[in-house]
C-alpha cells in the first residue's frame, strides 16, 4: 500500500514538472487589418476605399461578386500598406447586395464584405401660419 502512495506521488509530481501552461490571450503574431468603407458618391455613383494593413509584404485577391455569385470585377495587389478606391457603376447591380471578398495569400486568410443598397424617397409637407 505504502509503494501505491509513492507512486502515485511521483506521477503529480511528473505531472506538474512536465505539463506546459498555455494562455488563451497570448498575442497570436499580428496579421493583415483590412477595412472597407463607403465614402460618398461621385456622379451618382457610390465610390469605396479599402484598406489594406500589413507589417509585411503581401499579395491580395480582391474580388466584387452580385448576390447570384457572378464576378463583377476581381483585381491583384502586393504591398504592405495599400488603400484602394473602387467606383461603381449602380447600374450594374441595382439593389442586388454585393460581396467583397479580400483574400490574403501569405497568410492564406479570407475576408467577405456584404454591400447593401436601399433607396428611400421621403416627402415632406409643411404648413406655416403666415398671419
Amino acid at each position: 500500500m505504502r509503494n501505491y502512495g509513492i507512486i502515485a506521488i511521483a506521477l503529480i509530481a511528473f505531472t506538474f514538472a512536465f505539463s506546459n501552461a498555455t494562455l488563451a490571450n497570448e498575442d497570436a503574431p499580428t496579421n493583415h487589418v483590412t477595412e472597407l468603407k463607403f465614402i460618398g458618391n461621385k456622379e451618382n455613383q457610390p465610390v469605396f476605399q479599402l484598406n489594406l494593413t500589413n507589417t509585411i509584404v503581401d499579395e491580395y485577391t480582391i474580388t466584387f461578386r452580385d448576390e447570384y455569385g457572378n464576378v463583377l470585377y476581381t483585381e491583384r495587389f502586393k504591398g504592405a500598406n495599400l488603400s484602394k478606391k473602387f467606383l461603381l457603376k449602380a447600374e450594374d447591380f441595382g439593389d442586388t447586395s454585393l460581396n467583397v471578398v479580400v483574400k490574403s495569400k501569405n497568410s492564406n486568410s479570407t475576408e467577405v464584405y456584404k454591400i447593401n443598397r436601399s433607396h428611400s424617397y421621403v416627402e415632406e409637407t409643411v404648413v406655416n401660419k403666415v398671419k
